[in-house]
Parts: C-alpha cells; sequence; structure tokens
C-alpha cells in the first residue's frame, strides 16, 4: 500500500536572496528575473515519487524576508518540519543575518521530542560570483556543524544548481527525524495533520550534505 506523506518546509532569508526564484525553479522548472517581492507569505506544492512506497508532498512556504521581526513568523513556522534558510553570496549582510534567521527558526517551531526542525543553508546567486563564495565567508563545513545546520549548498537557482541535491537532503534529514520520534509521539506531530505516515520506513542518510 502507498503511503502519503505531506511535509511543511520553510524557505528564509532576508529580502531579495532568491527565496521565490529557488522556489520557482524547483516546483516549476522556471526562472525569471523580474520576480516581485514576496508580501507576507506564499507557498507551493511539490510531489515526490521517494520511492515505490512513498509519496512525499512538500509544501514549501515562501517567507518573505521583511517578515523577520513581524509577530505573524510564529503562525507561518507551525507544524514545519525542515527549513532552507538562504543567503546571496553577493551580499555579505545577507550570510550576517543567517543565524538570526536560524535562532528565529528554532524559538518558533520544533520537533515533538523538542528538537530544532532540520535546516539546509542555501549559498544562493553562486552564477553572479564569480571565484565561487565571497573570500570573507567563514568555511560553510565548520559554520553548519557549530550552528546546527544538517548541511549547505551552493545553489544557482538561474543555472539550477544543486536546488534539487539540497531539497533532497533536507527531506532525508526529514525522514531521519521523523523516524527517530515516531516510536513515542503521534507521527501527527511532526507532519500537518490528516495525514498517512508509516512506521516501516529504512532510515536514510543524507551522503550530500557532507560536502
Amino acid at each position: 500500500m502507498q503511503q502519503e506523506h505531506l511535509f511543511k518546509v520553510l524557505v528564509i532569508g532576508d529580502l531579495g536572496v532568491g527565496k521565490t526564484s529557488i522556489i520557482k525553479r524547483y516546483v516549476h522548472q522556471i526562472f525569471s528575473q523580474h520576480y516581485r517581492a514576496t508580501i507576507g507569505v506564499d507557498f507551493a506544492l511539490k510531489v515526490l515519487t521517494w520511492d515505490n512506497q512513498t509519496v512525499i508532498r512538500l509544501q514549501l512556504w515562501d517567507i518573505a524576508g521583511q517578515e523577520r521581526y513581524g509577530n505573524m513568523t510564529r503562525v507561518y513556522y507551525r507544524e514545519a518540519v525542515g527549513a532552507l534558510i538562504a543567503f546571496d553570496v553577493t551580499r555579505s549582510s545577507t550570510f550576517d543575518a543567517v543565524l538570526k534567521w536560524k535562532d528565529d527558526l528554532d524559538t518558533k517551531v520544533t520537533l515533538s521530542n523538542g528538537k530544532p526542525v532540520p535546516a539546509v543553508l542555501l549559498a544562493n546567486k553562486s552564477d553572479q560570483s564569480k571565484d565561487g563564495l565571497c573570500s570573507n565567508l567563514p568555511k560553510l563545513d565548520t559554520f553548519c556543524k557549530e550552528n546546527g545546520f544538517v548541511g549547505w549548498f551552493e545553489t544557482s537557482a538561474k543555472e539550477n544548481t544543486n536546488i534539487e541535491a539540497a531539497v533532497k537532503c533536507l527531506v532525508e534529514q526529514i525522514l531521519v527525524h521523523e523516524e527517530s520520534t515516531i516510536s513515542d509521539s503521534d507521527p501527527d506531530t511532526v507532519t500537518l495533520s490528516g495525514n498517512n505516515n508509516t512506521k516501516d520506513r529504512t532510515q536514510t542518510t543524507c551522503s550530500a550534505c557532507s560536502k
């Protein structure tokens, strides 16, 4: 019997880092230079055939950068089970804000066991950085380990670089966390309510995250 899961994933980061472009590229395989700034929140749905027994429906929530300090973010974050936190490699100020976003996430939503939801860091707009990541960035492997990210990817929505790999990494980590909590909690507490879940899932690891 095929199992279906609905996972709410947040895409967060400062204004203009490319959150909408990342979602549009991943869900619709399109890219435009002229997306308007997201006002408040928007979301898109992506259906994944994970394996022969599992279909995953991803709700990707695009949280506007200017909403970070608003009280509404707690409502938007509710029931999320994972997050992509993006910054623009050409603007160091957006990287400086990454930990504010991570702290905001960790204080407003947790898994049913109290642990933080898995988060993947996206170093976006790599196509605009001739020499790769900005030279003044810290080593992102170390940065991610020290600050609780499950991995990081250098991405480009324009060139469709590493976006699918990043989401795959995040989904694998969501499944790992669900596997670890499902035995002693109601599975609906770690997914959006009203969805079927299975206890017979093999734990997966994210080899792509260890860059």
